[in-house]
This record gives C-alpha cells, sequence and structure tokens, in this order.
C-alpha cells in the first residue's frame, strides 16, 4: 500500500499500522496522559505521523482525557480517540467512561497491555500494569471490547469497534493493543479496512402502519404533550419536533439530556411542564432516558412517587434505549408502562410523524386546537415575563443570584455564535436566554460522575473552533478535573469558563438538610462536610498557574458583565482559554 506524503519516517512497526487506522477513519485527535504501555503508538503518532491528524491532546489525567473525547463527540457527532495505560490508567478513566456509557456517546478508546507473554515483560511495572483481560474492567459499560492477538487482527478490531461505537443507540468502545504488536518491526502489514464498506447502519424507522396510528392519536387528542430527552442530537429531529409542536399547539417538555427545543418557543413547556401533564390525555416520549421519572414527582426524603399525568392517559415512547440494557448498573431506570412502545432512531421516525399527522390534519377540528395553542402560548408568555422579573429583582443580592449570574452572560454574549457547553446555572440558563438550535447546548451529563464538565466543554470547543464556547462550570465538579486548564492553555483551546462558585457541594448540603429537618436534628449543622471554604479555594489563582487568563472572584452583580466581557475578549480575539470566578448564592 502506497503511503501519504504527510508520513515522516517509513512504516515499519505494528503502532505505525495503528496510526494508520486512526487517520484512515478521520479521527481528528487523540487525547491521552502518556504511558509506557502505548509507547509505541504515541512514538508513531509523533515521528511517523505528523500530529495533525489525529491531533495529541495532552492531559494531566485519563479522566480528562475521555471526557474531552465526550464532548467533541456530543458536538460533532463524530469520535475521537482516549489513549489509555494499562491497567492504572483505566482505572483512572472509569468515571468517564461509564458518563459516556450513560450518555450513549460515541468514544474509541484505545489501551496498551502486557506484553502479554511472560518472556517479553520487563521486571516490575510490565507485570502489576498488565491484566487478562483488560478489557473487563470497563466490559459491563462499553458496547464492545477487544484484545487483538496479532496485528492481523487490529484493522478488523478496530473496524467492528468503530462500528459497534457509531450504531444506534451509541457508546464507548474499548480496544487494547499489546505492547508486543505495537513495538515489533513488520515486514508485511496487513490492508487498512475499507472504512466505506464498513460503516454503520441506518437506524430502525417505525413501520408505516405503527406511525400512521400514532399520528392519529395524536391529532384526535384533547390535550397531547410530547416529553424529549436525548431526541436533540440529531438537527433533523429537532426541526421535525418544532414543526409537529406547531401543527398539533403541542406543548413540549424538555428534559435536557440533549437541546431538543427552542426554549422560547410559545410551546416550551419547561416552565410548567406539571401542568401541562396533570391535562394530558396523550404523551409522546421522545428518546426519555427516565420515562418514569418524567411523569412523577418524588419526595427526596422519605423516595415515594406520585404520579403527574392522570388515570387513563396514553403514553406512546420511541426509543432505542432498550438495546443498550446491561445486568450491572442500573442506568436504565425505573419500568414505566406504556400504551405504545417504538424501537426506532426518532431521527427518522419524528419527520414520519410530521409527515402523517399533516395528512391527517385536515379531518379533525381546528376550533379546539387553536384555542389550545392560545392558551398555551399565553401561559409560555407569562412564565418567561416573570422568570425575567424575578432575575431583576435579585439583581442587588450578595453573593450572586444564580438568575443574575445568567442574566448577565447572557447580555454579553446574546450578539455572539455561541454554544453553552456545560452547565445551566441550576435551570437559569434555559430560563432566560434564547436556546434556538440544537447545537447550542451540548446537554447534561446524565451519568453523574463529578469531574465531566471542564474537560468535555474542552472537547465541545475543539468541535466548534470558531464559535464562542462557554462553560457555566460548578466549583465542586471543577475541583476533580481542574487540571485540564492546563490542556486548555497548552493547546490555546479557546473557552469561555464561567465559575459557579457557591463555595460548596451543595446537593449534598440539601441532602443533609432534609435528612436532618426530618429527624428533627439541628439543620444548621448541613454545611459541615459539605462547604468548600476555611480556606475558600483561590480559583482564579489556580488558573493562573495553569497558563490561563483569569478575573475574580467576582462579588457584586454590577462587576459581573464588565469581567465577563474582558474575558471573552480573550476567548474571542486571543483565542485561548479565559475563567471567571463569580461567587454566587445557592439557588
Amino acid at each position: 500500500m502506497t503511503l501519504a506524503s504527510d508520513r515522516l519516517a517509513p512504516r515499519r512497526y505494528g503502532s505505525d499500522y495503528v496510526a494508520d487506522l486512526l487517520r484512515h477513519y478521520g479521527i481528528p485527535y487523540a487525547a491521552f496522559n502518556p504511558g509506557a504501555s502505548f509507547r509505541g503508538i504515541h512514538d508513531s503518532l509523533v515521528n511517523y505521523l505528523d500530529d495533525a491528524t489525529p491531533s495529541i491532546v495532552e492531559c494531566m489525567h485519563e479522566e480528562i482525557s475521555v471526557a474531552i473525547a465526550h464532548g467533541y463527540a456530543r458536538a460533532s457527532g463524530k469520535p475521537m480517540a482516549a489513549i489509555l495505560h494499562n491497567v492504572v490508567g483505566l482505572q483512572h478513566a472509569t468515571m468517564a467512561i461509564y458518563n459516556a456509557w450513560c450518555d450513549r456517546i460515541p468514544v474509541m478508546l484505545l489501551g496498551g497491555t502486557g506484553p502479554m507473554s511472560f518472556a517479553s515483560r520487563r521486571p516490575g511495572s510490565d507485570w502489576v500494569h498488565t491484566a487478562l483481560v483488560q478489557g473487563n474492567l470497563v466490559r459491563d459499560f462499553v458496547k464492545w471490547d477487544d484484545q487483538p492477538a496479532d496485528l492481523a487482527s487490529v484493522g478488523e478490531s478496530f473496524a467492528r469497534a468503530y462500528q459497534a461505537a457509531m450504531t444506534e443507540p451509541c457508546g464507548p468502545v474499548y480496544v487494547c493493543v499489546d505492547a508486543a504488536i505495537q513495538e515489533a518491526s513488520v515486514d508485511a502489514f496487513p490492508a487498512l479496512p475499507d472504512v466505506a464498506r464498513l460503516q454503520p447502519p441506518a437506524g430502525p424507522a417505525a413501520p408505516p402502519d405503527v406511525v400512521a396510528r400514532i399520528a392519529r392519536m395524536l391529532v384526535e387528542a384533547r390535550s397531547p404533550v410530547v416529553v424529549a430527552d436525548r431526541m436533540g442530537r440529531s438537527a433533523s429531529a429537532f426541526a421535525a419536533l418544532i414543526e409537529l409542536a406547531e401543527l398539533l399547539a403541542c406543548p413540549v417538555i424538555d428534559q435536557g439530556n440533549r437541546h431538543n427545543f427552542p426554549t422560547a418557543h410559545a410551546m416550551c413547556a419547561n416552565g410548567w411542564a406539571d401542568e401541562a401533564l396533570a391535562e394530558a390525555d396523550v404523551v409522546l416520549g421522545l428518546d426519555v432516558l427516565d420515562l418514569y421519572g418524567a411523569l412523577h414527582t418524588v419526595d427526596r426524603v422519605t423516595r415515594r412517587t406520585q404520579p403527574i399525568v392522570q388515570s387513563g392517559t396514553r403514553i406512546v415512547h420511541a426509543t432505542l434505549d432498550g438495546y443498550a440494557l446491561r445486568s450491572w448498573s442500573h442506568d436504565f431506570r425505573q419500568l414505566q408502562p406504556v400504551d405504545e412502545l417504538i424501537a426506532a432512531d426518532t431521527a427518522s421516525f419524528l419527520p414520519q410523524l410530521v409527515s402523517a399527522c399533516r395528512d391527517d390534519i385536515g379531518r379533525s377540528g381546528s376550533a379546539a386546537r387553536e384555542a389550545r395553542r392560545e392558551r398555551w402560548s399565553a401561559r409560555t408568555q407569562e412564565v418567561r415575563a416573570q422568570w425575567r422579573d424575578h432575575a431583576e429583582r435579585e439583581r442587588s443580592h450578595s453573593p450572586i443570584a444564580l438568575s443574575s449570574l445568567a442574566l448577565a452572560v447572557w447580555d454579553v454574549i446574546a450578539n455572539e455564535d455561541w454554544v453553552l457547553a456545560n452547565g445551566m446555572a441550576n435551570g437559569w440558563a434555559r430560563r432566560l436566554w434564547n436556546i434556538d438550535r440544537h447545537d447550542r447546548y451540548a446537554g447534561k451529563n446524565t451519568g453523574g460522575g463529578l469531574g465531566y464538565g471542564l474537560p468535555a466543554s474542552l472537547g465541545v470547543a475543539l468541535a466548534h473552533p470558531q464559535r464562542l464556547c462557554v462553560d457555566l462550570q460548578t466549583d465542586g465538579d471543577f475541583l476533580f478535573t481542574s487540571t485540564a486548564l492546563w490542556t486548555a492553555a497548552h493547546h490555546a483551546i479557546p473557552l469561555l469558563v464561567v465559575l459557579v462558585n457557591n463555595r460548596s457541594y451543595y446537593n449534598s448540603e440539601e441532602h443533609a438538610a432534609r435528612i436532618a429537618r426530618h429527624r428533627d436534628r439541628a439543620v444548621a449543622r448541613a454545611p459541615v462536610g459539605t462547604r468548600i471554604e476555611n480556606p475558600a479555594v483561590d480559583f482564579a489563582g489556580m488558573a493562573r498557574s495553569l497558563g490561563v487568563h483569569a478575573e475574580g472572584p467576582i462579588m457584586r452583580e454590577q462587576d459581573l458583565r464588565a469581567a465577563i466581557g474582558r474575558a471573552m475578549h480573550v476567548v474571542k480575539h486571543e483565542r485561548r482559554p479565559a475563567l471567571v470566578d463569580v461567587v454566587t448564592r445557592n439557588r
């Protein structure tokens, strides 16, 4: 096979073939913290290829490497690679891998091991860093893993991994390449896979008669409601849902694991979701991770749930999550009885459904639909005005209210081509910002593991290098992977980090207060073991020490817009990261 002219050295080693696979599949970046078990691949990326594709993203921790790849895939729809040192590196990475699994994100995880031959191992680290088989560690939360036995198998293993990662529902995959395979001198290399003929399949579509039945149900409904969750990963599904909502005057509740519906749209029911569900006679779920949770209220102390929907409400759910069912993690959530369960890719199902509803709608009266449209539109306007008034009233608060923070950031970035990479300031960004496109917000971390936000935001910024990427970054999550700032500075990744700093692991502080109140104990002691103070962390100083422009701590709302504006100038015009530390209230 003829090698491209951009190779810096002749192809001689097994790891050169692995590097060629990465380039052959168009993997743009490889994030890693260096480790001896993949020193062959590392050398090939540096000295065999030209470090242009894939470009190396150097990280201080494997959790950062995987989270960057997670964020990139979320924003672009395409995988990047994270390369993990054997055993110890893989163990460091497990939390981030689990986050990607729960989020159904395609990440190409590569690892090294061994050598598996005892005769080839160095005393010491080659032994303690080798497992049988390494994939056992993560098998319960990757779609597929493999440890090919020879170079001839590596190409097919990589091709199958890519295909599996990109097949809906997507997910991370792990391929471990023996150090002996990487470092062996090779005379005859296997052919590279035929990428065009090894692509993932198209997502399954719903049968036409099922689509027609659901369309008729929605058109004839007295009060239909849509609950959407991960559907917004597709631009076509996002556009089709807008059309469906406008066609049927149907409220949409966005659960937020992707951005599914414009926040300022008249049918966006996020501010009055329980009202809409309480009246619903038909609920359509679209890729809802936790449909049971969406349709019930919960007492956070007793854990008891109560349904929001009335008895007799018909429930329809289109999702492929049943194909990702595993036993180890209960990320599948509680089973919700439904009247119709449709195993279909919402990217194809929603346009089908809109077409069928359009065909049916002429046979149904429009007066009730128009009255519904007028009523729900007025409710949306009312709630959004209340949110804006609330934020304006809180502008004088100190520490700074989260509503004031979200409003200040919006005032600065509104006229830019922005992306919210992470964070919602406890929902206030959704309430006050006009998030109008599916690619304006990357979505929340479904896995819930701390340490996700900052590195995932760097991945989003890599996917959108010409846009203003913003991370509304909570302080507790930040402290798990704060050295990702060094990666941001080292690679000049332009990201605006607004640190939402309430100096607390506040979710746990709330739980502590609830439990103390329930047990008739001292609620005032809830901050013990949850507050991040004495000393308060100097986040701006930390950022500067890692090479990042920093502002703060900002204590007054009147100083906020100027600080964010200065930081945005650094990101936008100097093309490097900046952080603004904002000391906030808890709510």
